[in-house]
């Protein structure tokens, strides 16, 4: 007979649940889903040893155990702690965990550019959210920031260093996936950096997932390099017959153009399964795959607009972390102002939707 599995009970955010023994935080956090969890930069669950770099998924330990309920003195990295049975947890719903992610999304643009306009990561970029989340209007930071040059690692692989956080993750990639790492952190302090020793390429048949695991613009695939914007593309899921790997990979199409392909990912951005060199960077026409249909797509990504199969809503846990109560109507704009009357289907308006459309009619005619 099998062991039966321990569990320990955790509440985050107000919400209980029950998890296996050797969940971390984080992990108990994603079963729950929606705003209760926290944000992470570096941790990546198929790579081990990920975690603790970015202090991103900083939370607050408002009671250790139901064995030890005194509460942690400092927030900790959600991503590096385990859960104790009895546990209660502040994410959301803590402001120190506000206050600290703010200085932490602030350090993390220090030195990063400002190159959303440009970067070929922009509308799927994981720093970007946390700035729009967490982020300042300006920066307080008055030297001269910290910049490198631009670095190809290979044909098909362009290393933009200054817009680096450092999380590790492509490194862990390639250590962990491919059979000889050749890349890795030189120096040390404000000159560390990700780099090659000597200038070697980056040439193993599976390192092109390093892209696919960079939350910033950092690693780019140099054969779709300013080609696009994502928003512009439509996700489709294909698969083909490949000896190197599954060969079950996402088509970004215009038309009917294939201009990347990435391996598939979950809800958290993080790869189901790696692909290989060849179905990433080789294999860019609609023939080249057999095509299954609409990409899901999370309804809150800028990727949804104009893609309405699939849009998937995301978990909605506000009224749990409230103990029950739901959001409160401050005001409906219908109460006080004439303009955009619900009554009137403007899909059924023969013409331009123009202002004469809500004027009132004189009740004497």
């Amino acid at each position: 007979m099998t062991e039966a599995v321990k569990t320990l009970k955790v509440t985050i955010d107000n919400i209980t649940i029950d998890v296996p023994a050797g969940t971390t935080v984080l992990q108990a956090a994603r079963m729950i889903g929606g705003d209760v969890v926290p944000p992470a930069m570096c941790y990546y669950s198929k790579l081990q040893g990920s975690g603790g770099k970015c202090r991103t998924c900083l939370v607050e330990v408002s009671k250790g155990s139901e064995a030890d309920p005194r509460p942690m003195p400092k927030l900790v990295a959600s991503c590096r702690t385990g859960v104790m049975d009895g546990m209660e947890v502040k994410n959301m719903t803590s402001n120190r965990v506000g206050d600290a992610r703010n200085g932490v999304v602030e350090f993390l643009l220090l030195n990063h550019p400002l190159d959303c306009p440009v970067c070929d990561q922009a509308g799927e970029c994981h720093l970007q959210d946390l700035g729009y989340e967490h982020g300042k209007q300006g920066t307080r930071y008055e030297f001269k920031r910290r910049t490198f040059e631009k670095h190809d690692l290979g044909p098909y692989i362009q290393l933009h260093m200054t817009r680096c956080i450092l999380c590790y993750r492509c490194v862990f990639t390639a250590d962990q996936l491919t059979e000889k790492r050749v890349h890795g952190i030189l120096s040390r302090g404000d000159h560390a950096e990700i780099a090659t020793y000597i200038e070697k390429s980056l040439d193993n048949n599976f390192i092109g997932n390093v892209i696919d695991v960079c939350p910033v613009g950092a690693l780019t695939d140099k054969t779709f390099r300013f080609k696009n914007r994502v928003w512009f593309t439509k996700p489709v899921l294909a698969h083909r017959n490949c000896s190197c790997c599954s060969g079950k990979v996402t088509l970004w199409q215009r038309g009917e153009e294939v201009l990347r392909v990435t391996a598939r990912k979950d809800q958290w951005g993080e790869v189901e399964e790696w692909i290989c060199n060849e179905c990433r960077f080789e294999k860019k026409k609609t023939s080249d795959w057999i095509i299954e249909g609409a990409a899901p797509v999370n309804r809150h990504s800028v990727i949804s607009q104009g893609h309405y199969e699939h849009t998937i809503k995301p978990a909605e846990t506000f009224s749990a972390v409230m103990d029950g109560r739901n959001p409160q109507l401050l005001m409906d704009i219908h109460t006080v102002s004439e303009v955009n009357d619900p009554a009137i289907d403007l899909s059924q308006v023969n013409g331009p939707a123009t202002s004469a459309l809500y004027a009132k009619t004189d009740k004497k005619h």
